[in-house]
């Protein structure tokens, strides 16, 4: 039995099968060698983008988002690395692979949109949570800024849910990235006001509210004769938070000084003329 087993190796046949059996076993020691280190450095590579991110000052969600992508793509090329060590034709499987891509693509085209904004979004930081802005139309307070949507709470405590596409491809006004706003305010006087006063009053309210900042310096001036009265602008500059405040004590003590100092305000008005109309004498 022992020679023959001799023989039996001895022979082409056997000898070929050994070393197909060895080749084999050589090739997948080879491929699983590549998979446990090529998933170490996967994991370590995409740790350390996050951890890069972060130091940056990115937000924790894109770091932790970018951190899985990152090691996902790395992973895939690992195992496409190692199937074709291992002598497993990945041709095909690479197309098979690109063609299933490609369709789930397509099928979630709006979804993949929305997650490319909120990528740009988190990265670029056309504002922060807490901002107020307007999209669009909407404007309210930044909530929260997700992958896929955007969070704003109106002014009336409404939740609103903005795809990140929408925000990202519309007009942003953030009133809070300056830090400071202007107000506004027009008032209009009789023809009959003492103009020079009126302005002077206008700068005395401004200058007595301690929201009022000094720089840059408050403006009133004569803007428009209107067919009513004379058209007055006052600006002045507040910060964000304290504008709708200023807004309307502005205008309440405007009124007030204004009716104390006898500076009418402007009123429409229409010259009725009266004739008498003679009646024709008969012929």
């Amino acid at each position: 039995m022992v020679e023959w087993l001799r023989g039996f190796y001895a022979s082409s046949g056997a000898r070929a099968l050994a070393d197909t059996m060895f080749g084999w076993s050589g090739k997948l020691l080879v491929a699983l060698l590549i998979l446990l280190v090529g998933w170490w450095f996967a994991r370590r590579m995409s740790a350390g983008l996050q951890r890069m991110l972060l130091r940056g000052g990115a937000d924790p969600l894109l770091g932790n988002f970018l951190r899985n992508l990152a090691f996902v793509l790395l992973l895939a090329l690992v195992v496409v690395g190692a199937l074709d060590r291992a002598g497993v034709p990945t041709a095909s499987l690479l197309a098979a692979l690109g063609a299933a891509g490609l369709a789930i693509g397509l099928a979630l085209q709006g979804s993949l949109s929305n997650l490319a904004a909120g990528v740009l979004l988190m990265a670029f930081r056309p504002f922060r949570v807490g901002d107020s802005i307007e999209v669009g139309a909407i404007s309210g307070v930044v909530q929260s800024v997700s992958l896929m949507q955007t969070f704003l709470l109106t002014g009336d405590n409404r939740e609103v849910i903005l795809p990140n596409a929408k925000v990202a491809g519309d007009v942003i006004v953030n009133v809070n990235a300056r830090g400071t706003r202007r107000v506004d305010l027009a008032v209009g006087i009789g023809h009959d006001a003492d103009v020079g006063r009126a302005i002077d009053l206008l700068r005395e309210v401004a200058a007595a509210d301690a929201r009022v900042l000094a720089q840059p310096a408050t403006e009133a001036a004569v803007v428009q004769l209107a067919e009513s009265g004379v058209q007055l602008a006052l600006r002045a500059w507040t910060r964000s938070g304290d504008y709708g405040g200023v807004q309307s004590d502005l205008l309440r003590t405007i009124k007030q000084r204004f009716d104390a100092e006898g500076v009418a305000l402007a009123r429409p008005s229409r010259e009725v003329v009266l004739r008498e109309v003679v009646p024709a004498e008969p012929r």
